[in-house]
């Protein structure tokens, strides 16, 4: 046997001293049940990734499953806003309880732990992954598929939650611009470091319709995510339309009565999982 150097990820030897990596995922509470996690993510920000979360939660909800979001974008969150749910959420000795929206879909987010939802909420990075993580180990999930809204990039809590949530896979959030190559490269490069699945892209703001004879109308040229995804192998899921009414519907806290099937083949996706 050679000397031991105490480094074990490059060692074959099967001493007495071996140790085995460390796994860093986190169980959920042992009094929650979250059957699939999904993570929704984007290399950048403004693509409306939180927009998209919602209206993948909605068709999900839709379909009859049990449907939670954990708004990991701590400090940005939207997605209490979107579903028109307000106040503070509470909690026991088992855990934290998640709010509902009038449809019954689950929601956790830092603006349902604020005193003031327009509270900023200034804390450095490590704090903020924590509070990520808790929203994973301490609330109450009980339901069938578990969106996590990511912060955009590539930082701390994107870290964090890749290493410490069981992810099932990620969809990534694109825009139609010449730059979401660049982008969807660097989401598309973490996904793979930290192995986990990359289901597919969704395009984002890819059109709008024309009032009067609905022919689709192509804003910022041609969509380069067709591109990407051919480029790495992956599917393009949906593209979505700019619409004012969804953005008004947000506004209101009206998501759940967004009208529209763009999101139907990734959602067919995901039940096939």
């Amino acid at each position: 046997m050679s000397e031991c150097t105490h480094d074990c990820a490059v060692c074959g030897e099967n001493c007495g001293e071996r140790q085995e990596p460390q796994t860093l995922l986190k169980e959920c509470s042992p009094n929650a049940r979250a059957g699939k996690v999904y993570g929704v993510v984007s290399g950048k920000g403004g693509v409306g990734k939180s927009m998209v979360t919602s209206q993948l939660a909605v068709t999900m909800r839709r379909k009859g499953y049990g449907v939670g979001v954990l708004d990991a974008d701590v400090t940005g969150p939207s997605i209490p806003k979107a579903f028109g749910v307000h106040g503070q959420a509470v909690g026991s000795e088992a855990g934290i309880y998640p709010m509902e929206s009038k449809t019954g879909i689950q929601i956790m987010s830092t603006n349902l732990l604020l005193p003031d939802e327009t509270d900023p909420v200034i804390w450095r990075g490590p704090v903020i992954s924590g509070v990520v993580q808790q929203f994973w180990t301490d609330v109450l999930w009980n339901c069938d598929y578990l969106f996590v809204d990511m912060p955009p990039g590539t930082g701390d809590v994107s870290l964090s939650v890749f290493q410490s949530i069981p992810l099932n896979g990620i969809l990534i959030v694109a825009s139609p611009q010449e730059l979401v190559g660049m982008v969807v490269e660097k989401a598309v490069k973490m996904a793979e470091m930290m192995e986990v699945p990359i289901l597919g892209l969704i395009e984002n703001m890819s059109y709008a319709a024309c009032p009067d004879c609905g022919k689709k109308i192509r804003l910022f040229g041609e969509g380069k995510t067709q591109e990407a995804a051919k480029r790495h192998n992956l599917p393009l899921l949906a593209e979505m339309p700019i619409d004012p009414a969804l953005a008004a519907l947000a506004d209101a806290g009206c998501i759940e009565d967004f009208q529209g099937n763009w999101l139907d083949s990734a959602a067919a996706l995901l039940e096939g999982k």
